[in-house]
């Protein structure tokens, strides 16, 4: 497993500081699919889905809605929701959005590779066959808290 530390500044937006936005723009592969999609455009071939209309996104619509219907193979999903349901309602403009084990079940159907955003260090994990890939720290200096992201990789499972 690779592990990355990388010295930024803390944006209101993940995507809006620099050098989280080169390091995503470097580590997506092919289709993305971008949930939670937010403010910031990335120079790669993605799909954005946010539920707030007044962000930049091609199909606004929950993010569990849209993954539960989707039929869609997407090379990497992207994941930078809010992480906290006063996150969720701030950010959003009071549409909850933290639906996250329900996002992740779904998610297997349509990809194979994960690049998530938040406090936390898993999302896939290994009960959906998922390993990481690489782990990321962008530490924010002084009293500001990390922002860990990782990649996961579906393993493919052989059965006898």
């Amino acid at each position: 497993m690779k592990q990355t530390y990388i010295s930024t500044n803390l944006r209101r937006y993940t995507f809006q500081s620099p050098r989280i936005k080169e390091w995503v723009e470097d580590s997506c592969r092919g289709t993305v699919l971008n949930l939670f999609a937010g403010k910031t455009k990335l120079n790669i071939n993605e799909y954005r889905i946010d539920v707030d209309p007044t962000m930049v996104a091609d199909e606004y619509i929950d993010a569990y809605d849209y993954v539960k219907n989707c039929n869609i193979k997407y090379d990497t999903v992207l994941l930078d929701p809010p992480y906290a349901y006063r996150k969720s309602m701030e950010m959003y403009n009071g549409n909850y959005s933290s639906k996250f084990k329900l996002i992740a079940d779904e998610l297997d159907r349509i990809t194979d590779r994960v690049i998530s955003f938040g406090y936390h260090s898993t999302f896939m994990g290994k009960v959906r066959n998922y390993e990481l890939e690489e782990l990321c720290v962008f530490g924010h200096g002084g009293a500001q808290h990390c922002t860990i992201a990782i990649i996961e990789k579906k393993v493919k499972v052989w059965r006898n």
